[in-house]
């Protein structure tokens, strides 16, 4: 069965099923399904069955289900002493929610990496500004001298949150912008922060890999959890 991946998904269907997870593609990382469409239900349905649009302009929407998966345990967030050192200078401001836009235009611009960033085409900013719009969609934001120079987005379902993107335009930003929010999420009983695919960068904070089936049991359980609605508003981002 696991051959027969990916399964075309007809964007004509408002039921927003999906395959079972457990017929990805192992190789190349977790691929499900093709086709469908970037509406706000359907991105949800996704999300809470642990699957994930990937896609680049030239491409149909591609659906993925990493095995395994890169998640962060909120009480496992690590940050290091040079890190520590700069949450203590406070010389960013972070927010939530105040500027998702210019947030995930930043994430899409091209960065000199290995994962650049421009999957995240304007069909993609569109549909994640919906989902914002919708309150399912949230934003961090981290200011120098009231300028953005880094941030992260993502998409919150019950107690889980699980996270696109994140930029950095100075040193340390999105590590401050990410540690603060996942503190953060930790006060509101928030269980897991789902980071897709391993990196090197996401297990210097913590993150660690899970297998799917694990990884779709949390799921089942911290999704159906009542989490915050509407906009949300950072509390008490101690350094």
């Amino acid at each position: 069965m696991r051959g027969l991946a990916p399964f075309w998904i007809d964007p004509r269907d408002t039921d927003y099923t999906f395959p079972d997870i457990s017929l990805a593609l192992d190789e190349p990382d977790g691929l499900l399904s093709v086709g469908g469409d970037l509406s706000p239900g359907r991105l949800l349905a996704a999300y809470r069955h642990g699957i994930f649009p990937w896609y680049n302009h030239s491409q149909p929407i591609l659906w993925w289900s990493p095995n395994p998966r890169a998640v962060l345990f909120p009480h496992k967030l690590h940050v290091s002493r040079s890190l520590r050192k700069t949450l203590r200078q406070q010389h960013f401001k972070i927010t939530t929610d105040t500027a998702f836009g210019e947030v995930i235009k930043a994430c899409s611009t091209p960065r000199d990496d290995a994962n650049s960033g421009t999957w995240i085409t304007e069909e993609m900013q569109q549909a994640y500004r919906h989902l914002f719009e919708l309150g399912h969609a949230h934003s961090v934001e981290c200011w120098l001298d009231g300028k953005l120079i880094g941030g992260l987005y993502g998409v919150g379902i019950g107690k889980v949150f699980f996270g696109e993107s994140m930029f950095s335009r100075a040193r340390d930003a999105s590590k401050v912008a990410f540690v603060l929010w996942v503190r953060q999420l930790e006060q509101w009983g928030y269980a897991l922060v789902d980071c897709q695919v391993h990196s090197a960068h996401l297990e210097s904070l913590g993150a660690e890999t899970i297998d799917r089936e694990h990884f779709r049991q949390l799921l089942d359980h911290w999704c159906p959890q009542a989490g915050r609605t509407g906009r949300w508003t950072i509390l008490n981002p101690e350094p």
